[in-house]
């Protein structure tokens, strides 16, 4: 019996194979020559030659000049056409939207930053999120219908059983049931939603911290605390998309915080968030500074790491990186204890700006606190890491939709 056009092993899905290993190579080397192509896939050069005559035909490689400095003939270089899609990712807090659209090639290519604040009526989450999908394509050059697909983060998570955003009642607008609804009709494209947190971890894994590790926790301080769970490679995201909303995980040293829901609060945010670091700077006598409650626990705890660095380790600013550090590896020991990762991985503005010292000290603290010892590194997504996962989500399922050449 004859094999189905399309089965393993047929021509048509050996050339897509082919196809996929050659432009995953042009996306990361940006541009190959033919010769190039074929001894990094093992192709002959006239396979490689039809390889890249069908891609180009298809919108995606382009020819991008010649090889010159070398002996014998100059090479035709070639490269991913970086029209060929392109997407866009929505960064979501309750002050503003930030949007940001790439192409194919991963590139971003226009920016847009809305500002929401909280003083604003309720209900046009809709409007806002459009307004901020166009003034990115806007800057991009392009129009809202030219985008291939677009991932959202917010604080929280949208229930999939409901399709109600959970864990962020401070996000005014995005609790109507018929949100996700409203959306999917306002834009015509594919929509994925996820947590901020979660696409915070994305972008390590992809291109950061955690590149080419398959088991790591992603620990989240900014407007609140959270963490990313990544299992086996994958993000795990729970029953109701709530997994690794820690913020409300009760700790030692702070009172049991009942009816989480509507406090929007829980253990260890008091133990160890932004509002800890101000309220354990207070006690210890020094002065917060203007802006954000973030803004002004990053400063703070940016300020201490500089004098750690230069030898202060004593006095009340080497005192609120030791207690902000016992506070953060509290909370830290629970995850450890039920998830035994092989990294650790500390991100957002408030955690990152104390740095290498206050790293060191949340290891130090960890080592004697949890049996498992993982090692704790920085982000080193550190410009819009949230916006930045979202793209790189959005580039990940558009590139094998784009890339398939089987069909």
């Amino acid at each position: 019996m004859a094999r189905m056009a399309g089965t393993p092993g047929t021509p048509r899905v050996l050339r897509a194979m082919n196809d996929r290993a050659a432009l995953d190579l042009l996306l990361e080397h940006g541009t190959l020559s033919r010769t190039r192509i074929g001894k990094l896939t093992g192709l002959s050069k006239p396979t490689a030659s039809q390889l890249l005559a069908r891609l180009e035909a298809a919108g995606l490689v382009q020819a991008t000049g010649t090889t010159a400095g070398r002996p014998g003939p100059n090479a035709q270089l070639y490269s991913v056409n970086p029209a060929a899609a392109y997407v866009a990712g929505l960064d979501v807090n309750s002050e503003r939207i930030r949007a940001a659209v790439a192409d194919i090639t991963g590139r971003t290519v226009g920016t847009f930053k809305l500002l929401t604040p909280r003083r604003r009526a309720a209900g046009n989450a809709v409007e806002q999120v459009v307004q901020a999908v166009d003034g990115a394509a806007k800057a991009a050059g392009l129009n809202r219908s030219d985008l291939h697909r677009i991932v959202i983060g917010t604080p929280g998570a949208f229930d999939p059983s409901t399709g109600r955003l959970r864990y962020a009642s401070h996000l005014p607008g995005w609790h109507t049931p018929s949100l996700l609804d409203e959306l999917a009709a306002a834009l015509p494209m594919p929509l994925e939603y996820d947590n901020d947190v979660n696409l915070a971890a994305v972008a390590e894994q992809r291109i950061g911290a955690a590149r080419e590790h398959g088991d790591f926790v992603l620990l989240w301080n900014e407007e609140g605390i959270g963490a990313a769970i990544v299992i086996g490679g994958r993000l795990h995201r729970g029953w109701t998309g709530g997994a690794g909303e820690v913020g409300f995980l009760p700790v030692p040293g702070t009172p049991l915080v009942r009816n989480v829901t509507k406090a929007n609060n829980g253990g260890f945010q008091e133990l160890a968030g932004c509002n800890a670091v101000l309220r354990i700077a207070g006690e210890l006598g020094l002065q917060a500074p203007s802006g954000t409650l973030q803004e002004a626990a990053a400063a703070l705890l940016s300020d201490a790491a500089e004098r750690h660095e230069r030898g202060e380790e004593d006095g009340p600013h080497a005192e609120l990186l030791a207690r902000c550090a016992t506070g953060t590896a509290v909370g830290l020991a629970s995850l450890v204890a039920v998830l035994d990762p092989e990294l650790i991985v500390l991100s957002g503005d408030v955690t990152v700006a104390g740095g290498e010292p206050l790293r060191a000290l949340i290891q130090s603290e960890l080592a004697e606190l949890a049996v498992p010892r993982p090692r704790l590194v920085l982000g080193t997504v550190q410009e819009h890491p949230v916006l930045s996962g979202a793209l790189e989500s959005a580039l990940a399922t558009t590139r094998d939709e784009v890339f398939d050449t089987s069909r």
